[in-house]
């Protein structure tokens, strides 16, 4: 969007409907800065500013982002808008916002996607398992990625391993 994120070291981008969603979406932030991934964050709104969401969308691969984690409440139009118009993965995040119904509207919204417009969608405010997944899918083309995937995966299963020993005591 602005010359600062239009370098080409940033594989992953993170927008939301409103900056409201902000304090969700930080979480996919904080996934990929422990990653080391280079990614953009910014407010794009389908309802609101379909131009720029159009044009984010459009421009995303040739600005090289590799994946966009797309976070939004209410009718959640976001992650599905850019997903249509983008061949890059999209992973939605329903996001429970004050004008939603308990979240299921957001939920639904991006889960319900018609065949040929497939956009990921991780559980309601689960922002983190979206950079997660982002991360995942990012490791699949760098190998430095994936050694750090696996060893946080390793890091979860000792922390099982380790409370099933103080349990079992």
């Amino acid at each position: 969007m602005n010359d600062k994120n239009e370098q080409k070291h940033i594989k992953a981008g993170i927008i939301m409907g409103s900056k409201s969603d902000l304090p969700v979406m930080n979480d996919a932030a904080d996934i990929f800065r422990e990653f080391g991934v280079e990614f953009e964050i910014t407010v794009v709104s389908a309802h609101r500013t379909p131009e720029r969401m159009f044009e984010y969308a459009k421009n995303a691969a040739s600005r090289g982002l590799k994946v966009i984690i797309a976070g939004a409440g209410g009718a959640a139009h976001l992650p599905g808008m850019v997903a249509s118009i983008t061949t890059l993965p999209v992973i939605g995040v329903p996001v429970k916002s004050s004008n939603s119904i308990d979240g299921w509207d957001s939920i639904l919204s991006i889960l319900q996607m018609p065949n040929g417009i497939p956009v990921a969608t991780v559980a309601l405010n689960a922002a983190k398992n979206a950079g997660l997944l982002a991360v995942q899918i990012l490791s699949t083309a760098d190998t430095s990625l994936a050694e750090k995937m696996q060893a946080y995966k390793d890091e979860l299963r000792k922390k099982v391993e380790e409370s099933a020993a103080e349990m079992e005591k």
